[in-house]
């Protein structure tokens, strides 16, 4: 194994295998040992192939020397793999939550669910609103901002008020 550190990993090879002592690219991930501009350590950084910014970057080990870096090798990278994969299915289910937001309300003998939607759009941002029976029937879907508070009590005075745009 050589012992190169690249500065940038090579788009157009990314699909290809590459295993060196400080960088690895392999199975949509490259793994990049780097030195830790905070101290005289070192770093891993783990870049989901197709993405700008590092999902994970975190200390690496010194090797025996004390000066370099331990050298990457399967088992490591594998770990690391796990860990970003882990890294960024925990921030989409932020997102998400962030995002879309559901709660049931009493209605006369029925229940209604009704979530809120909201649309990030860089230009016009915008949340849908929309009730459902307990059948998973839509029943009604307005257009509101998207910085609308969903609470129970906002969702029960819009059942209330027969689903007109609220406010």
């Amino acid at each position: 194994m050589t012992d190169t550190l690249l500065t940038e990993p090579d788009a157009g090879n990314a699909s290809e295998a590459l295993h060196e002592d400080r960088l690895w690219r392999d199975n949509g991930w490259t793994a990049r040992v780097k030195k830790n501009e905070d101290d005289d350590g070192w770093a891993v950084e783990m870049i989901k192939d197709g993405e700008a910014e590092p999902a994970l970057v975190g200390p690496w080990t010194m090797g025996r020397d004390k000066k370099n870096p331990k050298p990457l090798d399967t088992g490591a990278f594998n770990t690391l793999v796990k860990t970003a994969s882990e890294v960024l299915r925990r921030h989409e289910q932020q997102l998400h939550a962030q995002l879309h937001k559901r709660m049931a309300v009493e209605s006369g003998d029925a229940t209604i669910e009704v979530t809120l939607d909201i649309v990030p759009d860089e230009d016009d941002p915008y949340a849908l609103l929309t009730a459902f029976d307990s059948f998973g029937e839509q029943l009604a879907q307005v257009k509101v901002a998207p910085n609308f508070k969903l609470s129970r009590a906002s969702a029960a005075s819009w059942v209330e008020n027969e689903f007109r745009r609220p406010g």
